[in-house]
């Protein structure tokens, strides 16, 4: 547990250093991120909006809001192996729908469901940090018991509670 605690001290350290080296803006990062999320559902409505009026027009503007997404996604994927670009997309963007499901269920007053529906959402979203941040490493994986960061890893809180805990002290939003 202590090791662990050192590594994330460690990393919040790094996030720090960068932040004061302007090298890492994690707060325009987290914007920008969000920015993508409604950027994937733009280009969802225009498919089903050019599906159900049969106007292919709409086509025409998932393009170009496609290729805009894909620009700034470059911007917080530098590197990338495998699918973990494509993952990083899907990750944000279920992010962004599970989010938009608890806030109908918040609406509708079950306030029980909507609170499940955010934890998932941030769980999700936590992980695109931890992919893309390289927090979470995948170097010479193999199977870890559930709950582990890897196998030197002596607390069983889980994946997401982790990452969320290292999000939530490495991207502070509110910093101008």
């Amino acid at each position: 547990m202590a090791k662990e605690i050192n590594k994330i001290d460690e990393f919040i350290k790094k996030v720090q250093d960068s932040k004061k080296e302007n090298k890492l803006d994690l707060s325009s990062d987290e914007d920008l991120s969000i920015a993508i999320m409604n950027l994937v559902s733009i280009e969802e409505h225009f498919f089903f909006t050019a599906k159900k009026t049969g106007n292919d027009k709409y086509f025409d503007l998932l393009k170009e809001v496609r290729e805009m997404r894909k620009d700034l996604l470059k911007k917080i994927i530098k590197e990338y192996e495998g699918e973990v670009w494509c993952i990083s997309k899907h990750l944000l963007a279920s992010s962004m729908r599970l989010m938009e499901v608890g806030t109908k269920a918040l609406g509708r007053g079950n306030d029980k469901e909507a609170k499940e529906m955010f934890e998932k959402a941030y769980n999700l979203y936590s992980l695109f940090w931890g992919l893309n941040l390289k927090v979470v490493d995948i170097k010479n994986i193999e199977k870890i018991e559930d709950g582990k960061l890897n196998n030197t890893d002596s607390d069983k809180k889980g994946v997401f509670a982790k990452l969320g805990g290292l999000v939530k002290k490495a991207v502070d939003c509110c910093i101008e």
